[in-house]
């Protein structure tokens, strides 16, 4: 008796497309699909990736590098997400095999800042403090919050502020010892630092 081939033709992924939310915090990327159902692993850009967690709607946007499987910005919802060997795998609705998973492959994923988890006194999500002033306890500007970098020791603040006609850098450690306050509704952070150091 032959045997019988046959053709399975997937439909294509259909996204429907939505407006990026103002408040959207870019926290991961799809690596690659995660099994054979339409599971996805995510690479947080966090090491506690909760702001992933807290969200059952992800937004996401094509790589800037290699093919598009979609345009623009498109919501997942997430059916399911959790921690796996330092990553995150997640099923979301519409993807239920792995073809279809590996085309959503680099895609950048974005949370609404309203629906991160909330913080314990003295914690801070970086993207709240980017842009802050920040002020000695002379009341001297030192800048505003360029970035924050991540050291084998501690976090620092990278500030950028004028100086005549250029924008010169300068970094603060986000430790106790120099950050008297942070105001995130006057959008000030005070330190003990001067503006020559």
């Amino acid at each position: 008796m032959p045997v019988l081939a046959r053709v399975i033709s997937r439909s294509p992924m259909v996204l429907d497309p939505v407006d990026l939310p103002p408040d959207a915090v870019e926290v991961a990327r799809i690596g690659d699909a995660w099994g054979v159902k339409g599971w996805i692993k995510v690479l947080p850009f966090s090491a506690d990736p909760q702001a992933l967690f807290s969200s059952k709607r992800w937004y996401v946007q094509p790589s800037d590098r290699g093919p598009k499987a979609f345009d623009g910005t498109a919501l997942l919802r997430v059916r399911e997400a959790r921690e796996h060997s330092g990553t995150v795998v997640a099923q979301v609705d519409g993807v239920d095999d792995r073809d279809t998973a590996q085309a959503l492959r680099g895609a950048r994923i974005f949370v609404q800042r309203s629906s991160f988890p909330s913080t314990s006194a003295d914690e801070y999500y970086w993207v709240d403090l980017i842009g802050l002033e920040v002020v000695n306890r002379q009341g001297d500007s030192l800048g505003h919050v360029k970035e924050l970098l991540q050291t084998a020791a501690q976090v620092v603040l990278v500030l950028r502020y004028p100086c005549g006609d250029a924008l010169l850098e300068r970094m603060i450690p986000f430790v106790a010892v120099y950050v008297d306050a942070v105001d995130l509704d006057e959008k000030r952070i005070t330190v003990d630092w001067q503006a020559d150091y």
